[in-house]
């Protein structure tokens, strides 16, 4: 496997983490149970996870309504968009 494709399939799984982190503080908002902090939240999304951040917050409806989150995921799109193309 070539480093770029391997830095790629790093990039889709840090993603899909992100996906299922905004899965489980979902499930646990509507459970009323501990919950995952804002700031680890919006870390993982600026950290290259912002598709994640993105299809997370949305199809989970988490966190939608909240401005500095939907800045952060398309800031996190960004960068992730940015370094792939430099790859």
């Amino acid at each position: 496997m070539r480093q770029t494709s391997l830095i790629v399939l790093i990039l889709l799984i840090w993603n899909v983490i992100v996906f299922i982190t905004y899965g489980i503080d979902k499930r646990r908002a509507v459970q009323k149970a501990w919950r995952i902090s804002e700031r680890t939240l919006l870390l993982e999304a600026i950290c290259l996870g912002g598709l994640g951040a993105i299809l997370g917050g949305n199809y989970f409806h988490h966190k939608t309504r909240k401005w500095y989150f939907q800045v952060t995921w398309l800031v996190g799109l960004a960068i992730l968009v940015i370094v792939i193309y430099l790859i």
